[in-house]
């Protein structure tokens, strides 16, 4: 990916100062998961120790707008889409990576300037969600509709669907697909999108399969981190918390995997991606100190400690949680120009909704690409 370090050029043509940061969270109801220290929005001496109910002028406040992205495109516009189906995030390439993510650039240009896109006219596409979702889904639903396309949806098809009769998943997908052109699944066993995968004649997208993998929000998570500080590779990146179950963690990891220079920090209960990551050559260190962790980092991505993972494991859940917080203490001690702290929405630091934005224009690129290719 393009590369620029501490001087970034943003898309209006301003340059964006060094003592800048930013926030993002996986979960918009969590504690925040990414700091950037690349990016300013705010100067350092407005900053108060109270900094959500601080009163900060308006000529103190510098927005934050995403890196220009030079255009790299492999592909040949109309070639089919290598994937058939999005299951996990090792699938993709830097190649493929840097080409979805230009196609993502695209459909913002469509989304802002085109509300009326028929791209998919004539498409339907199948949200099968056995797990809660909120954003995913809707993302993935608002992404078919702003292309043209039209969306037949379950939100609770694990209780609410055949499935709560008996029905095996292959035999609800192998019914769903005489329905529809592609579906995108939730569920809560780990590897079930695969066996969807193997079973379907259409195209299958992976919205999270239990502990396993949630490779489009790696996609838009990694996507973010090039729009937001401009480079992938040679960054320092601290994964937190329940990296054994959190699924959004372990697909992340397998695509930093494809940059260079990476340098992985674990602060978790446990994780077990470490031997991929020395199989690629990624150097990574364990870590029970975040504080410290966080002085070195690029990036520092925080997952919530799952509780629905541990099943009537309570003692593991109750010893886990709360033990890995990104709290104003841990901020304190990041690079100087990285001063933030949390329940900040309202500041154009917190990049979280960015990144969410983010989700639908990756979600658009590849229901793009499945269906009619590049």
């Amino acid at each position: 990916m393009p590369s620029s370090m501490f001087s970034m050029r943003a898309s209006h043509g301003t340059t964006l100062a060094p003592e800048q940061s930013t926030i993002f969270r996986d979960s918009m109801y969590n504690k925040p998961n990414f700091f950037y220290k690349h990016l300013l929005c705010f100067k350092r001496s407005c900053v108060s120790s109270n900094l959500a109910h601080s009163s900060v002028s308006q000529k103190d406040i510098i927005q934050c707008r995403a890196v220009e992205v030079a255009s790299n495109r492999t592909f040949l516009k109309g070639e089919k889409f290598q994937l058939h189906d999005v299951i996990e995030a090792q699938q993709f390439d830097r190649d493929i990576l840097s080409a979805i993510f230009e196609v993502a650039r695209e459909m913002e240009i469509i989304e802002k300037k085109s509300r009326g896109s028929q791209l998919l006219n004539g498409y339907l596409m199948a949200t099968l969600f056995y797990e809660p979702s909120t954003r995913t889904r809707l993302s993935f639903e608002s992404a078919m509709k702003r292309l043209g396309g039209e969306v037949l949806t379950t939100e609770n098809a694990r209780e609410f669907s055949s499935a709560a009769k008996g029905e095996t998943l292959e035999d609800t997908i192998r019914t769903v697909e005489g329905y529809t052109d592609i579906i995108v699944m939730r569920h809560f066993e780990s590897g079930a999108a695969r066996r969807a995968a193997m079973t379907a004649n259409i195209p299958i997208i992976n919205a999270g399969d239990g502990p396993g993998e949630h490779p489009t929000q790696a996609l838009l998570d990694v996507y973010t981190i090039e729009r937001e500080i401009g480079k992938l590779d040679g960054i320092k990146v601290g994964l937190v918390g329940d990296l054994a179950n959190g699924r959004t963690v372990r697909s992340l990891a397998y695509l930093l995997a494809k940059y260079n220079d990476v340098k992985v920090y674990f602060v978790s209960p446990e994780e077990d991606i470490k031997e991929y990551l020395t199989s690629k050559g990624v150097e990574w260190e364990e870590s029970a100190d975040l504080k410290e962790v966080a002085s070195k980092c690029d990036v520092v991505y925080q997952t919530r400690i799952q509780k629905e993972r541990f099943g009537e494991r309570t003692d593991l859940y109750e010893e886990a949680c709360g033990k890995y917080i990104v709290d104003r203490e841990i901020l304190d001690v990041m690079q100087k120009h990285a001063v933030i702290t949390v329940d900040v929405d309202g500041d154009p630091r917190a990049a979280y909704f960015r990144q969410a934005k983010n989700g639908l224009y990756i979600r658009m690129a590849l229901l793009k690409l499945l269906l009619l290719g590049w």
